[in-house]
C-alpha cells in the first residue's frame, strides 16, 4: 500500500505542477514586497525584515525541491530494478485504478493473456506509467456517451511484455499525434503535459517502447512494451 500511495502522490504532483510552483513564487513576490516596505520606512524594521527574508528563503527552497522531484521522473539513469510480473504490478495498483474509474462512473477491466514472462523493472516507476495512462483513459472515456469503459490488457511475445490501456473516448486527432509525448503539451484545461512525457522517459529508460493507436470502433489505445527478463 505504501507503493500505491507513492504512485498516487507522483501523479498528483505531476498534474499539480503549475499550482505547486505558482504558490511559492507568489509567496516570494508577496514577501519581497513586504520586506521592501519594512526597510523603506523612516525607521527601518530590520528584525521584522529579516524574518520576511527567512520566509523567502524557505519558499525558494521548497520550489527547488518541487522542481527536483519532477526532474527525477525524467532522469535516464539506470533505476533500481526487481524481478516481477506485470499483472502483479497492476494488482498492487488496482485499488487506486478502481478509484480513478469510479470517479468518472466508469468500468475498469483487466485481462492477462497467456503465460507471461517475468520483467526486471523499477516497480514504482512502471506503476507511475500505469497510473498516468489509466488517468488519461478515464479522462478520455468521460467525454463519450454512456458509461466510460477502460480496459488494461497484458500480453507477450518471445521478446517483450505489452501492456495496453484502452478507452471509449473520442480518440486522438491526427494533428496532435506528434505532440502527445512532448513535455508540457496538454489538451486538458488544468493539465501540465507531464504525464505522457514522463511515461515515455520511464519506459525508454527501461529499454522499452511506448505509443498509441486510435481504435477502429472509437477510442484510443495507449501501450508500452518492456523487454522480458529472458530476452
Amino acid at each position: 500500500m505504501m507503493e500505491i500511495a507513492r504512485v498516487s502522490a507522483l501523479a498528483e504532483m505531476a498534474s499539480g505542477l503549475a499550482h505547486e510552483l505558482n504558490q511559492p513564487l507568489g509567496a516570494i513576490a508577496t514577501f519581497s514586497q513586504a520586506g521592501e516596505r519594512l526597510l523603506n520606512r523612516p525607521e527601518p524594521l530590520v528584525t521584522r525584515a529579516l524574518d520576511v527574508f527567512r520566509h523567502i528563503n524557505h519558499e525558494a527552497l521548497g520550489a527547488g525541491e518541487d522542481i527536483q522531484r519532477i526532474r527525477r521522473l525524467f532522469e535516464r539513469g539506470v533505476p533500481e530494478r526487481t524481478r516481477c510480473q506485470m499483472p502483479e504490478l497492476i494488482e498492487e495498483l488496482r485499488p487506486v485504478l478502481d478509484v480513478l474509474a469510479l470517479s468518472a462512473k466508469g468500468e475498469l477491466r483487466v485481462t492477462a493473456r497467456g503465460a507471461l514472462p517475468d520483467l526486471i523493472v523499477d516497480r514504482l516507476r512502471i506503476q507511475h506509467v500505469l497510473f498516468a495512462l489509466t488517468q488519461n483513459a478515464v479522462d478520455a472515456g468521460a467525454q463519450s456517451q454512456g458509461t466510460p469503459s477502460i480496459s488494461i490488457e497484458v500480453s507477450a511475445d518471445r521478446y517483450a511484455v505489452r501492456t495496453s490501456i484502452s478507452d471509449s473516448g473520442p480518440g486522438v486527432p491526427d494533428d496532435l499525434r506528434d505532440k502527445l509525448f512532448h513535455p508540457f503539451f496538454t489538451t486538458k484545461p488544468r493539465g501540465t503535459g507531464l504525464g505522457l512525457a514522463s511515461s515515455r522517459a520511464i519506459i525508454e529508460s527501461h529499454e522499452g517502447t511506448i505509443g498509441f493507436d486510435n481504435l477502429a470502433g472509437g477510442g484510443s489505445c495507449f501501450w508500452f512494451r518492456l523487454p522480458s527478463a529472458t530476452s
